[in-house]
């Protein structure tokens, strides 16, 4: 395995969650290398949205490779990981193929999520990507038994255990019920599945300190961030083209130079 992808890995494996403040595009993963992130990883959401695609399965293939690879050459230094949505097909093969060509670009870690599908269908797209890549892919498996509600309250940790089971098997390296937030049943998670958990940030969410005494080994911010910077520049661009008025859109405003120096330094 290259340093990153052994880097990545290895971020897995402390007492405390690796924290991921998810990107969106080449410019928000610069800002947050020159904030101390550790590792990079995108929001399926953000890039989309970024790119002017709803997100949910949506964005072309040549729009998601181009973005990870642009994302890779502006941080080169730090490890990649593609949230890769469902695959963007049910075809194994087509996803595993899609799965070489991101690792291409110089990524080492995919999100690939269960969404409406059903567990076996997601094994069989990561037994798929294994094959086609190898050991060194860092294999997230995200299943959406809480943000969809797949099962009763009450029985969806024991549903997470039961998928997350059943991606180990089939090859995933690590496992994010993304919506996840009750303390107890993350650790019956953490308890019943043998990969690294993965946690997403969610109203009432304990700490990191916290999550990593309950056995959590990653944090992501998920679309949070995204969906701020879209909720504040709406508040702010509303009221400027109703009446024009400039001081809003200037206070709290990075300034100028301090982004441009941002974007103009380092790597990439």
């Amino acid at each position: 395995m290259s340093d990153n992808f052994s880097t990545f890995h290895t971020l897995h494996t402390g007492e405390s969650p690796l924290i991921l403040c998810n990107v969106w595009d080449g410019g928000s993963a610069r800002m947050m290398r020159s904030l101390g992130a550790k590792a990079i990883a995108t929001t399926s959401a953000g890039l989309a949205w970024a790119l002017g695609v709803a997100d949910g399965n949506k964005l072309p293939a040549g729009l998601l490779l181009g973005a990870a690879a642009n994302i890779v050459r502006i941080v080169p230094d730090l490890p990649v990981s593609i949230d890769m949505e469902a695959g963007y097909s049910d075809d194994p093969a087509a996803v595993a193929d899609l799965a070489r060509r991101i690792v291409a670009t110089g990524v080492v870690g995919v999100n690939i999520e269960d969404g409406a599908g059903t567990p076996e269908l997601l094994a069989e797209k990561i037994k798929a990507i294994r094959a086609a890549v190898g050991p060194g892919l860092f294999i997230n498996a995200r299943t959406d038994v809480y943000l969809r509600g797949l099962a009763p309250v009450g029985e969806r940790a024991t549903e997470v255990v039961r998928r997350g089971a059943i991606y180990a098997a089939a090859g995933a390296s690590g496992l994010f019920p993304a919506g996840v937030t009750d303390p107890l049943e993350i650790k019956h998670i953490v308890t019943g599945v043998n990969l690294p958990l993965n946690v997403m940030a969610r109203p009432g969410l304990l700490p990191a300190a916290e999550l990593g005494k309950l056995g959590v080994k990653r944090l992501s911010a998920g679309s949070a961030l995204t969906e701020h910077i879209w909720g504040r520049v709406a508040s702010l661009a509303g009221p400027f083209l109703a009446d024009g008025i400039s001081d809003p859109i200037c206070a709290d405003a990075m300034p100028y130079g301090q982004v441009n120096a941002l974007m103009a330094g380092g790597q990439g």
